[in-house]
């Protein structure tokens, strides 16, 4: 069938040439170049037709055909494989993804327990700070109320001193000084 397709066309393209009807003179003689022509082209057209060209022609078309839809079914699969590639990282992705999310708010729950232990921690440390400034305080306070009855004590030793000096005599001197001998040694013994 193809072949007979092939030989009408080239037959149809030999009758529809134009030129070969505008030439002067008898047609059918050697010395017109248009019919020498067609002769040449007809005996061409037979030469390719009796080698099967055309068939040749019409094989290698069919099978570039073939080739080109067994590419197409290729690239049909290979886009398949690789939709369900995407897929299979778009899943991943959102895997990883959740993962992530977790593991950030993992992250700020841990970070606030720990703000909150460092909030106990320094409200224990400022109490604990507290109270030593307040026994250091009570301390000192201590120590001066005991420096300034120490002082008294002195000033008032002093003061005493100073006037039981002035109003003493030599005599009323030795005679405390005897009585304070006589006080000890009863004392003592």
């Amino acid at each position: 069938m193809k072949k007979l397709i092939a030989q009408s066309l080239t037959l149809s393209l030999v009758l529809s040439a134009s030129p070969a009807f505008a030439a002067t003179g008898p047609f059918f003689s050697l010395r017109n170049t248009d019919f020498v022509v067609l002769l040449a082209f007809l005996v061409f057209l037979g030469i390719l037709v009796y080698f099967k060209v055309p068939g040749k022609i019409v094989e290698m078309l069919d099978g570039r055909a073939t080739g080109i839809k067994s590419e197409l079914e290729e690239a049909r699969a290979l886009r398949e494989e690789a939709q369900t590639l995407l897929a299979s990282y778009e899943r991943k992705q959102k895997e990883v993804q959740g993962q992530a999310d977790r593991i950030v708010a993992s992250a700020k729950q841990e970070a606030q327990a720990a703000a909150e232990e460092a909030r106990e921690d320094l409200k224990k440390s400022v109490e604990r700070r507290i109270a030593s400034a307040e026994g250091q305080i009570a301390s000192a306070e201590a120590a001066a109320v005991k420096e300034v009855r120490d002082r008294a004590v002195t000033i008032a030793v002093q003061a005493a001193r100073d006037v039981i000096a002035k109003q003493m005599t030599a005599a009323e001197g030795n005679k405390l000084i005897d009585d304070a001998i006589t006080q000890a040694g009863e004392k003592l013994h």
